[in-house]
């Protein structure tokens, strides 16, 4: 018990540090009620189906305004990303909100790892009932006609 007495000790000379911890826990849980939800509600039916020709026409067409957007998605991306980690630590919707932020930056793979993280059961149902509850229909799976359900 001898190891447990330091670490009561750091803990109680950083007391500004944890009320900053609880502080950011708690915004970020309020910010994933409201924010996840209608984030979930935004994505397309199709989004996980093949690309579409008429986007790749306009992402061409508008190249420069495509590359300071992609910027700000990525950088908004991340921000939801590490939110959804910290949320896996304290109250909140932590893997939904880590998929979230997954779909938003761009890397190798990406496509594969959000089919995996949709597929997940609890993921399936948390994204079903919320899309329910904006009256929007299921999301589509490639390779397949198979929605996501519960």
């Amino acid at each position: 018990m001898e190891w447990i007495e330091p670490i009561l000790n750091w803990a109680k000379e950083n007391k500004v540090f944890f009320a900053w911890v609880a502080s950011i826990s708690a915004f970020t849980f309020l910010l994933s009620l409201l924010l996840v939800p209608f984030l979930v509600r935004k994505i397309p039916e199709d989004y996980f189906l093949e690309e579409d020709p008429e986007a790749d026409a306009i992402r061409e067409k508008y190249s420069g305004l495509r590359i300071l957007f992609l910027i700000l998605k990525n950088l908004f991306g991340w921000i939801i990303l590490l939110s959804g980690i910290l949320m896996l630590l304290t109250p909140g919707q932590g893997i939904l909100t880590i998929l979230i932020g997954v779909m938003m930056i761009n890397f190798p793979g990406k496509r594969r790892l959000e089919i995996k993280l949709v597929s997940l059961k609890p993921l399936k149902r948390a994204i079903n009932w919320m899309r329910e509850k904006g009256n929007k229909p299921p999301l589509k799976l490639p390779e397949s006609t198979t929605t996501v359900t519960s």
